[in-house]
């Protein structure tokens, strides 16, 4: 078999960069990008682009077999935000994706799967710094679906021999694409507005104190963790970065662009992060696979602000 590399939700706020990055490593013709929709980055049509619905078994066992498909990366899914809009729509892409690239590596025909799990796994008893295996009792569909994704991952690896891996992801921040409808969104919207109007309103309260990474480091942890010899499969894994308020950010801004104005008007989104921890511990990872994050607040700052000045 052949070493190539899908992305499915290539044109996602993670899909983007990885499948940037994957092609500067392994070449642009080992990485197929796919989405359900045509990719609005010129970037990702400089290498196979593929139109496929995760949820199409048929579909994706056609690509993969075109293709000689070893790892596939399963980026595709509707964020929290939006999953509670839609809860059943949420359901139906979060878990028949996952079925179906699971079902694939059962059947050989895929080697190795990487699933993102995130901290909405977590729920309002989890502790306010959430261990890595604790009370785990999420009250949003997202979380629902993650959470059944990570045991249905830890599953099949243990019944059936499936390589799958996991990482639990904190809120995500990154300049190349625009926010996708996560609870966590308001990290990259500040910035942009803080350039464009000099001042942004917060639907979080400015204390809602969260797990936080810039983009390139869940990247690293990404890529980390799916090369590691030592990580255990099927397991969602817990990293972190920073832990950080709407509040924290603003002062951030400040000390690049002082006359920043922030203001708070708290939505429904407020419920779901009040849902969450304020930290995770990430021992396991660090000690199982060597994860180390290389941003700060004040250096995600900087790079988010030069990035979008340019």
């Amino acid at each position: 078999m052949e070493d190539r590399t899908l992305i499915l939700g290539a044109c996602g706020q993670i899909g983007t960069e990885l499948v940037t990055r994957l092609r500067k490593q392994l070449g642009k013709d080992k990485v197929v990008a796919s989405d359900i929709r045509p990719p609005e980055d010129d970037k990702l049509g400089e290498g196979p682009f593929e139109i496929i619905d995760a949820t199409n078994y048929f579909a994706l066992e056609d690509v993969i077999a075109h293709y000689e498909i070893h790892t596939v990366y399963l980026m595709a899914a509707m964020l929290s935000a939006t999953a509670e809009k839609f809860p059943m729509k949420a359901w139906h892409l979060n878990m028949n994706s996952l079925f179906n690239v699971l079902n694939l590596a059962k059947e050989k025909k895929i080697e190795k799967i990487f699933w993102p799990s995130s901290i909405a796994v977590f729920g309002p008893d989890t502790p306010d710094t959430a261990p890595q295996q604790g009370i785990i009792e999420p009250n949003t569909v997202y979380g629902i679906s993650k959470l059944a994704g990570e045991h249905w991952c830890n599953y099949y690896s243990e019944k059936f021999g499936v390589d799958v891996r996991s990482i639990r992801y904190p809120g995500l921040i990154s300049w190349k694409t625009a926010p996708g409808g996560g609870t966590t969104d308001y990290a990259i919207a500040i910035y942009k507005e803080a350039l464009e109007k000099g001042s942004y309103q917060s639907y979080l309260s400015a204390n809602s104190t969260l797990p936080m990474m810039y983009m390139d480091d869940a990247i690293d942890a990404t890529l980390q963790l799916m090369n590691s010899d030592t990580a255990v499969r099927g397991k969602a894994y817990n990293i972190r970065s920073m832990s950080i308020s709407p509040a924290d950010m603003e002062q951030s801004i400040k000390e690049q662009i002082p006359d920043f104005k922030c203001t708070y008007k708290p939505d429904f989104r407020q419920k779901i992060a009040d849902s969450w921890p304020s930290d995770v511990e990430d021992q396991d990872a660090q000690i199982e696979w060597n994860w180390k994050p290389k941003f700060d607040l004040q250096k995600t700052t900087q790079e988010m602000l030069n990035a979008l000045r340019d």
